[in-house]
């Protein structure tokens, strides 16, 4: 007995010996300063070494890299020296002892000192959190967001393994209360979601983003990249992100600006304040991106709001890095070419020269991409272009993905002088079945182009015959379909002749039948959808004004905007017209600071258009303070947007003038209609000849009309006339009305106009075209019964004459036209 207490006494000691030297070593591993003394310590002290050791130890090496500076790190020093491999062997045998918590730090240590992805100690800590998952093991919520991370870092995104940590997230999601958790999570599982739990996410964000101080730059990005991951542009929270990025411009380099506005392209969001604060840091710092990585990024970021000098300085610098520019880097530089609507012929030479010998490492998106840029860019490089076309070749006779497939086949039709072979044909032919209404879309441009220019090597009739195959397929997925989100989806990336002719109708009898699922959260891309098929379609256009008007509460205030652009575009009332528009107004005239200066002068237009004119926001808008404000955003914003605010600003100060004279606006765009006007192509039509020889006819001479005339506050008519009080012509050069010639258009633009005879009248005659109406419709747009009503104020008599009337078969003959005109001139109103 005495023996076996003295053995027990021993053991004891030795153990408590071995904890006190154990804890010794645990410390020194925390207080290394250097990657050196941390592998001196491990080859001294191998034989002990346990797994809380080396697990700590390469922590520790992690933390030691992450002090430095990226360019300074030494990741390849560390996986060559012999202790890492020391370390590596222990982890991988000591793993199955290892605390939870310990496994996934140690796995993310390893994945951050840029151990590849397969490698045998990622793939075994990877393996064995995952049996302790299976196994019900619980880890801490910091561990699961790690783990999580480590995960998605390894491009797992789809992997089983990632959904059951997202069912563990759905089950815990109230239990979440740190942002920084749930961004990790919300990234790591975004591709693995349905769209419920997606909603919960970006619920549970919104909460804990309340406090918008105390959320941290990284956080509001990662929850920015879960809503590109999951193609949702959800405004209040992408407001609520780029509050944080604004108020953190200590953390906006050019990898955080390049990557933001990366973002918010692919979101189509944008926000006119970003861009200047990220154009001020970028032009402050231009000298300093000299390499290839960060000049690519400084061009994507800064080329497009450039000025006029930084962007001829970017593109010289450009000429000169384009032999360093790896094909990633290339290819960026090439899609920012084609948003500056660059015409440096010197460096897209210099770009396909360098393409010539990186077209392989290409896979099949971006040289579908590639190719679409050059072709836009108007690359004249026939060899180049051929090189493209014998590669998208083989990957279409290789592909067996749908979007692919279609891809290919849609940028192969673009390219110059393509011949039909077959195979384009039969590929097409082959996925048809599988292929989504944008891939239809797709193939549809490039059999449509195909079959116009009528090309010898196409097989007679092949192309119309796969057209009519393309049809059945479009009507049988439209008749199909049962949910209006999907729908909604699909239908947002199908553009082009295809739809508008061939889906259209049966678009909008699919939509028809899922009408009772527009709901306040599907509004926004059902309006978009109108919007883009400008079809007046009276139960869906009710609808939406009807959910609308009971949800407004829960509608973003600028998806109200959008709502107002289709009702106002396509000029017509809903039920309760009135309180409809009024309930908007007041929704938006309570949210005018969530709205930035150009977004408002769109606004302002669109209610214009409608008939409204709210004395807050008319007077906010013409305010000198706000329109120098206007001018600052209007310097970053891409031209074609640039170009609708200034043209909206010029509309509705005009409409203010005319029908809101109490406001005291004045008119203050002389100058701009007149640079619209100079810059533009107004060259007269041999129509618009045609009808003035007949009106010249019916009123006794030419001198008796005037053609392509600028009214005051220039609005230009096709034709004008003035009849005396007894209907007989009265001529220009009698009345002494005399106007300025500019290149064959008429204009009292600005001028004062001429008094008339008592009793005489103005008219205008116009011609509508199809663009006046929305599609197969004979109801007059916004625009065009806007421009009806503010002639009348300025005392014309305006005679529309539409499209469809002057084309049809009753008006095949010049009597009958002549008759048509004399009837419309000389009617009584």
């Amino acid at each position: 007995m005495l023996c076996l207490r003295q053995i027990c006494l021993f053991t004891q000691r030795y153990c408590q010996a071995r904890t006190l030297s154990s804890d010794l070593l645990l410390s020194q591993i925390n207080s290394c300063t250097h990657e050196d003394e941390l592998f001196g310590l491990i080859g001294r002290n191998k034989a002990r070494l346990s797994e809380k050791h080396v697990g700590r130890a390469l922590n520790v090496l992690w933390q030691l890299q992450k002090k430095k500076p990226p360019p300074l790190r030494t990741s390849n020093y560390i996986k060559n020296h012999s202790q890492f491999l020391t370390l590596r062997i222990l982890a991988e045998n000591k793993v199955e002892h290892m605390e939870n918590d310990v496994v996934v730090d140690t796995l993310y240590s390893v994945l951050r000192l840029n151990v590849e992805d397969h490698d045998s100690l990622a793939e075994t800590l990877v393996t064995e959190a995952w049996k302790r998952l299976e196994r019900q093991v619980v880890l801490s919520l910091p561990a699961l967001s790690k783990f999580a991370l480590c995960l998605y870092k390894q491009h797992m995104h789809f992997s089983p393994l990632l959904g059951k940590i997202a069912h563990i997230v759905d089950m815990k999601l109230d239990s979440i209360h740190d942002i920084r958790i749930l961004s990790v999570l919300m990234v790591s599982i975004s591709h693995v979601i349905s769209q419920s739990f997606r909603d919960r996410l970006i619920q549970k964000a919104e909460q804990l983003m309340g406090a918008e101080d105390e959320v941290h730059f990284n956080y509001a990005r990662r929850i920015a990249l879960f809503l590109q991951n999951v193609k949702l542009a959800y405004c209040p929270l992408l407001e609520k992100c780029n509050k944080i990025f604004l108020k953190s411009t200590c953390h906006l380099d050019i990898h955080n600006i390049s990557l933001i506005s990366g973002l918010y392209e692919q979101l189509g969001f944008d926000n006119a304040e970003f861009r200047l604060v990220a154009k001020q840091l970028l032009s402050e710092s231009i000298d300093d991106y000299n390499d290839p990585e960060t000049f690519t990024k400084l061009f994507f970021a800064l080329g497009p709001m450039a000025g006029p000098k930084v962007r001829e300085r970017l593109l010289a610098t450009a000429v000169s890095m384009a032999e360093e520019l790896n094909s990633h880097q290339a290819l960026v530089v090439l899609k920012t070419m084609q948003k500056m609507k660059c015409k440096n012929s010197h460096l897209l030479q210099k770009m396909a020269s360098i393409l010539h010998k990186r077209l392989d490492n290409y896979h099949t998106i971006q040289l579908v991409k590639l190719t679409q840029y050059l072709v836009l860019l108007r690359c004249h490089d026939l060899e180049l272009f051929d090189k493209l076309k014998k590669l998208l070749f083989g990957f279409l006779k290789s592909s067996v993905i749908p979007a692919d497939v279609a891809a290919i086949i849609r940028v192969v039709a673009m390219l110059p002088s393509t011949q039909v072979e077959e195979v384009l044909l039969t590929r097409a032919a082959a996925v048809l079945p599988q292929c989504s209404l944008p891939h239809l879309s797709s193939i549809a441009a490039a059999l449509v182009r195909w079959n116009h220019y009528e090309q010898p090597q196409c097989p007679s009739g092949l192309c119309a015959s796969l057209l009519q195959e393309l049809n059945h397929w479009g009507f049988q997925r439209l008749r199909g379909a049962n949910n209006l989100d999907l729908l909604l989806e699909e239908l947002m990336y199908v553009n082009g002749g295809w739809f508008e002719e061939v889906l259209c109708e049966e678009t909008m009898a699919a939509c028809q039948h899922l009408l009772d699922q527009v709901t306040w959260a599907n509004v926004l891309p059902f309006s978009f959808f109108l919007i883009k098929a400008n079809h007046r379609c009276v139960p869906l256009l009710d609808r939406i004004a009807s959910v609308t008007l009971q949800n407004i509460d829960k509608i973003h205030p600028f998806e109200i905007y959008f709502i107002l652009y289709l009702f106002s575009a396509l000029n017509y009332d809903p039920p309760a017209n009135e309180e409809f528009f009024e309930n908007c107004i007041q929704h938006l005239i309570s949210n005018l600071s969530s709205f930035e200066s150009h977004r408002l002068v769109l606004l302002g237009h669109v209610l214009a258009v409608a008939g409204y004119f709210p004395p807050v926001l008319i007077k906010m808008i013409f305010n000198v303070s706000f329109l120098s404000k206007l001018d600052a955003e209007l310097e970053v914003l891409p031209d074609a947007s640039k170009q609708k605010v200034r043209s909206c600003l010029m509309k509705l100060n005009r409409a203010v003038c005319l029908e809101c004279p109490e406001f005291h606006i004045p008119w203050f765009h002389e100058r701009y209609c007149q640079h619209v006007l100079f810059k533009g192509n107004r060259r007269i039509n041999s129509l618009r000849w045609h009808v003035h020889g007949m009106l010249a006819e019916i009123l006794g001479g030419s001198h008796y009309t005037k053609i392509s005339v600028l009214t005051p506050y220039c609005y230009e008519i096709d034709f004008e006339c003035i009849l005396d009080e007894n209907k007989r012509p009265l001529s220009y050069m009698a009345q002494n009305i005399l106007l300025g010639d500019m290149e064959g258009i008429h204009s009292k633009c600005g001028i004062k106009d001429t008094a008339l005879p008592p009793g005489a009248q103005r008219i205008a005659l116009e011609f509508l075209d199809p663009k006046a109406f929305s599609k197969d419709s004979y109801h007059l747009k916004g625009e065009c019964a806007v421009k009806k009503r503010h002639l009348e104020m300025l005392g014309y008599r305006v005679v529309q004459i539409p499209h469809f009337e002057w084309n049809s078969m009753v008006l095949s003959t010049k009597e009958a036209q002549l008759e048509y005109l004399k009837k419309h001139l000389y009617e009584t109103q």
